[in-house]
């Protein structure tokens, strides 16, 4: 990875893709960092150091927003507006057949549903931000701080439309500058700030357990959990690399004189088809039970059963919901993203077969045993992946966002694995030499 990355800056034009790209990270940052007008920064600060930064119902949404959240900057949103509504776009071009009709339209097609995206990643904003000042304003942002209700000091409606205008307008800015990494950049501009944003608060976690620490002033602990994350990052790394290969071969077909067809390949079926959706769907779902338990302001029973079981995150009730919802996600969205009946008709279409399989309806078959076999354990291992946080609390005080916590180590891996291929492939066909040796 590094020996692309150094020559990536030998290439004049790669080096200036990087250095772009670095620029627009930095501004990225400078946003997590401005304050919200009709915001009492003081108060926010002193809250963040009473509750602790990441700690609570918002830790997910928190981490995606590079700790800008909790501290209601211009960024406060960051990506996640724009992730909701691409995972939604994605699943209703399922439902909707106009959204299917324009995904097989191909790069055309595409631009639209981008384009759809935008404008439901603005809604969103809207709707987010309004939760978020509406949270900040009752006091539940910080549930536990003596200052959680002078957040927001001046009620007024105008204070609130300006501080919703101002983070889905931040909104817009990290949309605009996630698109500019992807025409000017190095690509894939919205993973990268993704990267960034959960990559920012591995320092203050790692530094936070090191402090907390009582082994030898904390670097015991702190050398284990280093040691945990370059073992789970090794993992994952083999896992997200894995894959079934099924071969394909097409027939030979004879057009005039020349001969067309008679190629094999393969399709590469993941063990880890589904991605971090799963996760990020189970984690998002278990938040509901704990907000409508601290929204209420209940004292019945079952308002009390849901705070105890869901409001920190480590006890078997909460566990084991996890990990059954993460395993019932990983198998939804890949039966809704790979459809195994177009594949083989595809294939049918173009004179492709699998050896051994017919075409048609037995490959569709094939297709959908093989992937449900290779499911079960990509499953398994999302779930074991996501409770390494659960771990951490117990074995190390740490906060459900452990730095190398599930969640942020899948999209970590990932997105550094998609980055070096992309520097690969650009360094390759700048350095082509073809037939010329």
């Amino acid at each position: 990875m590094l020996t692309a990355f150094a020559r990536a800056f030998k290439t004049p034009d790669l080096r200036k893709k990087l250095l772009f790209t670095l620029g627009i990270v930095l501004v990225y940052r400078l946003g997590a960092h401005v304050p919200v007008p009709g915001v009492n920064y003081s108060n926010v600060e002193t809250c963040m150091k009473q509750a602790g930064s990441g700690s609570g119902l918002f830790g997910l949404v928190n981490m995606f927003s590079g700790g800008a959240l909790l501290k209601i900057t211009l960024f406060a949103l960051g990506i996640m507006p724009y992730i909701t509504a691409s995972i939604i776009l994605q699943l209703l071009t399922v439902v909707i057949p106009r959204l299917e009709a324009l995904k097989k339209e191909g790069q055309s097609g595409q631009a639209k549903i981008t384009q759809y995206t935008r404008y439901l990643t603005v809604a969103l904003a809207v709707l987010q931000g309004t939760g978020l000042v509406a949270t900040a304003r009752s006091g539940a942002l910080f549930s536990t701080c003596t200052l959680r209700n002078e957040i927001i000091p001046d009620p007024a409606i105008f204070t609130t439309i300006t501080m919703v205008i101002c983070m889905t307008a931040g909104t817009g800015v990290v949309m605009w500058l996630g698109e500019l990494i992807t025409d000017r950049g190095i690509g894939n501009g919205m993973s990268i700030l993704m990267f960034i944003s959960i990559a920012s608060g591995f320092p203050a976690a790692l530094w936070q357990i090191k402090v907390s620490g009582k082994l030898a002033d904390g670097w015991i602990e702190f050398g284990s959990v280093i040691a945990i994350g370059l073992a789970m990052i090794a993992l994952v790394v083999f896992v997200e690399q894995a894959q079934r290969r099924i071969p394909v071969q097409y027939a030979k077909r004879m057009i005039g004189r020349r001969s067309y067809g008679g190629t094999s390949t393969y399709i590469p079926l993941k063990v880890n088809q589904a991605g971090v959706i799963p996760v990020i769907f189970a984690s998002s779902l278990l938040y509901i039970p704990a907000l409508i338990a601290q929204f209420s302001g209940s004292k019945a029973g079952w308002a009390t059963w849901l705070q105890t079981h869901f409001q920190r995150g480590d006890g078997p009730v909460y566990i084991v919901t996890y990990f059954l919802l993460i395993v019932f996600f990983a198998f939804f969205y890949v039966a809704i993203s790979f459809n195994p009946e177009e594949v083989a008709d595809n294939m049918k279409k173009y004179g492709g077969f699998i050896p051994g399989i017919r075409a048609g309806r037995p490959t569709a078959e094939y297709l959908s045993y093989v992937l449900n076999r290779i499911t079960w354990p990509g499953s398994l291992y999302l779930g074991l992946i996501a409770l390494v946080p659960t771990v951490a609390l117990v074995l190390f005080n740490a906060n459900q966002n452990f730095p190398f916590g599930g969640t942020s180590i899948l999209i970590i891996v990932g997105v550094g694995l998609e980055t070096v291929k992309q520097i690969e492939s650009q360094l390759q066909q700048r350095n082509y030499e073809g037939f010329l040796r």
